[in-house]
């Protein structure tokens, strides 16, 4: 399901706004310009490849290639028997920027975003036909869960992909991970 709440970044036990409607979300993000949408969901198998998912979601991606420049997108799936699952949730949870915007669209499956916004943090739970997109230069970390199950589209200003800058902040560390939102 997807969620929203808003913490102090000084107190990570209690949010001061919650929110699970797609425009209630969409909104309280936009008002710090980031994109939250909900793409209605085309009909694909399991075994869809990143060939099949580009071609279903071809005139959504294209929509945002016009309206925001994008050179290239990919499919990225995560599964709980990927090798790398521990490393990677590990590399994505610490707070980082990136000099273009990260946007993701939810084939299948979930996920958190954090961003840290004017002493707030933004716990915005992704789901399944959710596009989440943060924008250049926001402090934000990413927690996939410790069994990811998910197929996201990625899109990318440059065609190498994201390069993440590490803030150094230790505050990713105070706030509860994937498992202690998801069922809250």
């Amino acid at each position: 399901m997807s969620f929203l709440k808003v913490f102090n970044d000084a107190d990570a036990t209690q949010p001061v706004f919650s929110a699970t409607e797609g425009d209630v979300i969409a909104r309280e993000l936009g008002a710090h310009g980031i994109r939250f949408e909900r793409w209605p969901l085309k009909a694909l198998s399991e075994s869809a490849d990143q060939a099949e998912i580009l071609a279903a979601y071809s005139e959504e991606v294209e929509r945002l290639r016009r309206e925001e420049g994008f050179q290239s997108a990919d499919v990225i799936h995560m599964t709980p028997d990927h090798p790398d699952k521990d490393a990677l949730r590990t590399k994505f949870l610490d707070e980082h920027r990136h000099d273009e915007d990260e946007v993701r669209f939810f084939v299948r499956g979930e996920g958190v975003f954090y961003l840290h916004l004017d002493n707030r943090v933004y716990a915005i739970g992704c789901a399944q036909g959710d596009l989440m997109s943060v924008p250049t230069g926001t402090p934000h970390w990413f927690d996939m869960g410790p069994s990811p199950a998910f197929s996201c589209i990625r899109l990318f200003t440059r065609t190498e992909g994201w390069i993440a800058h590490m803030t150094g902040s230790p505050i990713a560390e105070r706030f509860p991970r994937f498992e202690g939102l998801e069922a809250s």
